[in-house]
């Protein structure tokens, strides 16, 4: 059998070309260069069928052998990646190999966020590379092209396929899961990460059984209520060994994560695009490009295999000038105002913030049309300069003169009916005809899959940007889809292709602002995390995380973000207490360590705090800015896990060379007379010894009748990093309920006392 192999440092992916043209699955995991084919047993299975050509043979079943593309119609009963049915109502296909080839450089799609190299790498002799292997059906006319994209240094591996109608008539695409792996055995658990509004990304385990697990999205994004990114670890996997494979889908709407065991407990594990309503009509000589998955490998448990997640999407996902660079820390007025304001309020916050070292302020919604409630107003995006009192340009120049730059939220997507642009254009929103839509937040909308459409909302939020100075840009998208209908010339409704159409659309849209603007900084944002995926990441470099603000709550929303997104990437803000999600009240310094694990800023009016907490929040921004680099490219790790730790919660960054680490840690739960709990630190160099060179923590106020012991335990002293990561820290009993602890390591050099 002819054999493919595909490696990267530390991982080898191994491909099979069966004599018949059947494209096989040999092998991915650690490197190698044996020949894997001698895992392939094939025996006579009952009821498992044979393909025709193979004759008298009947060991030889797709039903039982591992895939690289499995069709329907081939005598595989498991879950298929591709299936096309054609004018006649017929399903199936069956993909030969034609050819492959292989070349220098990492593929791209277009229209379509893709991991890329850098223009370093292309100079190395050992960069990115491309397999392009071609199958096609000789009695349709169907062609696959799969791509290949192998990162050697990052050990990723990434998957697409474009799909072509070279025959005569149409043909309709009802599955397409651009990326499969076949595993012959093992013991395997799913971790996905599934949520709601306000609390996304929670981790759960749980077991791979016998039949079908699936997740995914049909509301038009990827969604709160699931991630696309999940993992396949064996049974014993931890943080710290074992293996597992990471799946991450590098797109914005809606999707499907299966995994499923057979017959034979084999395993198969897919990820692609909706099949719900796909159907996805291609005419003859039309073609479709695939989302792109990335995929990882490791034997060294969870925490090696979000590094590799992480180091892709920091620097080879996220473009732009804010990939490497530090973020503004910013104030954003939401939670200050909402959308009462004028323009002299927003210049008394930002002239507050000034004074404490903030360094950017975003103007929320409401700065335009007529927008004073969330009812009104979307799809105008002209300045309400009644409402502030003076023009958009003038207030961004009075912020500017503070020594703080100017950032505007915009929600692009969307149309409220009350708005002068539904008035004139209501064909332009997805609404079915003869039939009342479905509201969300009281708004609708806008069809971009229609190029007007985003020609016409880019223009109006251009003739903004053009005439104002701002360095950053929220771009918010608050309700599911729903009522799918383009009312084009066309009478024939595809909901696939339109709703493909539409995310195609909002790249687009970011692209240009991107071309246009490219020392603006975008954040992504979905009511929060509603489209938190790597694929928005291509253009937004951070994501805010959840709406939800509340320290406690965002411990476990970004705990499990952490899994498969880097720190650069998650929006975190330090807001009012109580806190307006839950009421919960903690204290500032809990707050702002929380809010550190990201691109950090602030929520609430810095007016309505006392003198000391200001005081606190000009400490707060200098450790920000001091502690940046390592937060942002260091490695993080996860110190505790939610469902099982319920005293404390902990996480660290560890310098690239292991020579630094911040410590962070909060008390979740109190208790008298109390047993002590240990952090057990990681990534630190065993051989090493480290000085805490700073202890902080907040101090809860004490109401007994003695003064109440807060000494500093850990500051000034020396510890060995394997005792740290052995024995671990412990916390101290005065940390109360809620309140935190950042300890601060740095190695001692060997000619140091």
């Amino acid at each position: 059998m002819k054999q493919i192999s595909l490696h990267s440092r530390n991982t080898t992916y191994q491909i099979g070309i069966h004599r018949l043209g059947f494209l096989l699955h040999l092998y991915y995991g650690e490197r190698t260069e044996c020949d894997m084919s001698y895992l392939l047993q094939e025996y006579d299975r009952g009821f498992s069928g044979n393909p025709y050509d193979a004759g008298e043979d009947r060991t030889l079943s797709l039903d039982a052998l591992p895939q690289e593309f499995p069709c329907y119609g081939t005598g595989d009963f498991r879950s298929a990646a591709f299936n096309v049915r054609n004018e006649q109502g017929v399903h199936g296909v069956d993909l030969r190999y034609v050819s492959h080839q292989i070349r220098r450089g990492k593929y791209a799609l277009p229209g379509l966020p893709t991991v890329y190299e850098e223009e370093t790498d292309l100079r190395k002799e050992q960069g990115a590379y491309t397999l392009e292997v071609t199958l096609a059906d000789q009695n349709s006319g169907v062609e696959v092209v799969l791509f290949y994209g192998v990162l050697p240094e990052l050990d990723v591996i990434t998957r697409s396929a474009v799909v072509r109608n070279s025959g005569k008539g149409n043909i309709f695409i009802n599955r397409m899961f651009g990326c499969t792996l076949d595993f012959l055995s093992g013991n395997y658990d799913l971790l996905h990460f599934h949520g709601r509004h306000t609390m996304e990304r929670n981790v759960e385990r749980v077991p791979v059984m016998h039949g079908k697990q699936s997740f995914g999205s049909r509301r038009g994004t990827s969604s709160h209520q699931h991630n696309p990114f999940a993992i396949l670890a064996e049974r014993e996997t931890t943080e710290d060994c074992g293996s597992c494979y990471g799946m991450a889908f590098l797109y914005s709407g809606n999707f499907s994560f299966e995994v499923e065991q057979d017959q034979y407990r084999q395993v198969r594990m897919q990820m692609g695009m909706l099949d719900d309503m796909m159907d996805y009509q291609l005419s003859a000589g039309e073609c479709l490009y695939v989302p792109e998955t990335a995929m990882a490998y490791t034997k060294n448990g969870l925490s090696d295999l979000s590094h590799i997640f992480h180091r892709m999407i920091r620097g080879h996902v996220c473009r732009g000038r804010y990939k490497t660079v530090r973020r503004p820390v910013l104030i954003n007025n939401w939670e200050a105002t909402y959308l009462h304001f004028t323009g002299e309020k927003i210049l008394r916050i930002a002239e507050q913030a000034a004074k404490l070292g903030v360094e950017m302020l975003v103007l929320d919604d409401g700065w335009f049309g007529k927008r004073d409630d969330d009812n009104s107003g979307l799809g105008d995006w002209s300045v309400n300069e009644k409402k502030l009192g003076m023009p958009l340009a003038e207030l961004a120049e009075k912020i500017g003169e503070m020594g703080m730059q100017f950032g505007l939220w915009i929600e692009p997507e969307m149309v409220n009916e009350d708005s002068e642009l539904y008035r004139q254009h209501p064909d332009w929103a997805f609404r079915i005809p003869g039939r009342q839509p479905c509201r969300g937040r009281n708004q609708l909308v806008l069809d971009f899959s229609r190029k007007e459409v985003v020609d016409h909302i880019f223009k109006q939020i251009a003739g903004v940007l053009d005439t104002v100075n701002v360095s950053y840009i929220k771009m918010d998208m608050n309700r599911s889809l729903t009522d799918i209908y383009t009312q084009t010339a066309e009478s024939y409704q595809n909901y696939a292709k339109t709703m493909h159409g539409y995310v195609l659309g909002v790249y687009d849209f970011l692209e240009r602002l991107i071309a246009r603007y490219p020392n603006i900084l975008i954040e992504g944002c979905s009511g929060g995390g509603g489209r938190f995926d790597a694929g928005m990441l291509y253009y937004t470099p951070q994501i805010w995380c959840s709406d939800d603000t509340d320290a406690i709550e965002r411990i476990r929303i970004q705990h499990g973000t952490s899994f498969a997104y880097p720190i650069s990437a998650v929006g975190s803000h330090v807001s009012a207490v109580p806190n307006h999600q839950t009421g919960r009240t903690t204290k500032l310094f809990t707050r702002s360590v929380v809010a550190m694990a990201g691109s950090f800023g602030y929520e609430l009016d810095l007016n309505l705090i006392s003198e000391s907490e200001r005081a606190e929040v000009k400490e707060q921004i200098a450790d920000y800015k001091k502690y940046w680099n390592l937060i942002h490219n260091g490695r993080y790790y996860r110190l505790h896990d939610p469902e099982r730790d319920r005293e404390a919660a902990a996480w660290s960054f560890v310098a690239e060379d292991r020579g630094e680490m911040p410590l962070n840690v909060v008390k979740l739960d109190a208790h008298g007379n109390a047993p002590i709990n240990y952090i057990c630190c990681k990534g630190l160099e065993a051989g090493a010894s480290y000085r805490c060179v700073e202890e902080k923590r907040s101090v809860k106020p004490y109401h007994g009748s003695e003064p109440r012991r807060d000494r500093k335990q850990l500051e000034g002293r020396i510890y060995d990093g394997a005792a740290l990561m052995g024995a671990g820290v412990p916390i101290p009993m005065e940390l109360g309920e809620y309140e935190a602890m950042q300890v601060h390591f740095i190695r001692v050099e060997e000619s140091e006392p």
